[in-house]
């Protein structure tokens, strides 16, 4: 409040034309029309003129202003459309753009008239300032939004985890972002601290890859269990192979020429399902097994899989480890 009032005492205070200067111009005018009527409305013509000429040329350049900002607008929201610019993103620059000029528009229209624009501009910087310091974290979160929509660290649609949280991104607007969880709630981030944040987007790509770690118990054939696992992951459509048809893949996820060169979406071939012993545990030896596929079926075969391991491997013969104490007895 402090702040606010010593930047209103800094504020160029409007000249005001006494009341008794007026009615002595006034006394003035009456007393010339009384005594030289003819020179009086000569003046007064003239007068008018020149201020009828003023109004006129304001009016033009009033029309011709705000023809110009609607072609303006008109221009902007191509190039967005052509870009393919957030919609967020390309209303606010369009909208704040058209305000800006407006503004501008409407003092150099008034100062065409004759007005001392000076203590205007003057007032709507201060007030200007004193607004963005009363609304200083809303601004932090405004400039967050832009950089968001701006550089599309992630997209309405997709599943991301941030500032603690994660769901998926169902509204991203100006000042904040909407996530819903995974149990239905409905999470709003704040602009401003989720552009400064880490992002971890998994829908950014449309292939990924799915691991497992497998522990079975010491004694077990590695070689065998490795090639029932790998027989396993072979058996599933969803399991992306090494000679899998790329430009068929992408053209069936229909991702676009941009996407894929520009953006760097393409992988020149899908690496072949890969199974090797990791660890030897205390009690246990570990398997890593690893997996490409298309992102929407990530964690349907990654549930799948878990459950075959769990009931297969043991029919096949390789029980899970668990920990254990052997004891003996001396008598």
């Amino acid at each position: 409040m402090v702040n606010i009032m010593i930047l209103l005492q800094t504020i160029p205070q409007v000249p005001i034309v006494p009341a008794d200067s007026v009615r002595q111009a006034a006394r003035d005018a009456i007393t010339q029309m009384q005594t030289d009527p003819q020179a009086f409305w000569n003046e007064f013509l003239q007068q008018a003129l020149h201020f009828g000429l003023k109004v006129l040329i304001a009016l033009i350049i009033y029309f011709v202003g705000a023809w110009l900002i609607g072609r303006l607008k008109k221009v902007l929201k191509r190039i967005f459309e052509r870009r393919e610019t957030e919609t967020t993103l390309a209303s606010f620059i369009t909208s704040f753009v058209s305000i800006a000029l407006t503004v501008l528009l409407i003092i150099v229209t008034v100062s065409t008239l004759g007005v001392d624009t000076t203590s205007l501009a003057a007032l709507l910087a201060a007030g200007g300032m004193a607004i963005g310091m009363a609304l200083s974290g809303t601004v932090q979160n405004f400039a967050g939004g832009i950089m968001l929509l701006t550089f599309k660290p992630f997209k309405a649609g997709d599943f991301i985890a941030a500032q603690g949280f994660s769901g998926k991104v169902v509204e991203v607007n100006i000042t904040s972002t909407k996530i819903l969880t995974l149990d239905n709630r409905v999470v709003i981030l704040p602009n401003g601290s989720l552009s400064n944040g880490t992002i971890d987007n998994y829908s950014a790509r449309p292939l990924r890859r799915v691991e497992w770690q497998v522990s079975v118990a010491y004694g077990s054939d590695a070689a065998a269990c490795k090639e029932t696992i790998l027989a396993m992951l072979n058996e599933d459509k969803r399991v992306l192979q090494a000679d899998t048809d790329m430009d068929a893949l992408y053209h069936e996820l229909n991702i676009s020429d941009y996407q894929l060169h520009t953006v760097g979406y393409r992988m020149d071939a899908i690496p072949a399902p890969f199974v090797a012993l990791s660890t030897l545990n205390a009690n246990d030896i570990t398997f890593v097994v690893r997996v490409w596929v298309r992102s929407t079926d990530y964690w349907d075969l990654y549930f799948d899989m878990q459950q075959r391991f769990y009931t297969e491997l043991p029919k096949a013969g390789f029980q899970f480890a668990y920990p254990h104490v052997d004891v003996t007895m001396l008598n």
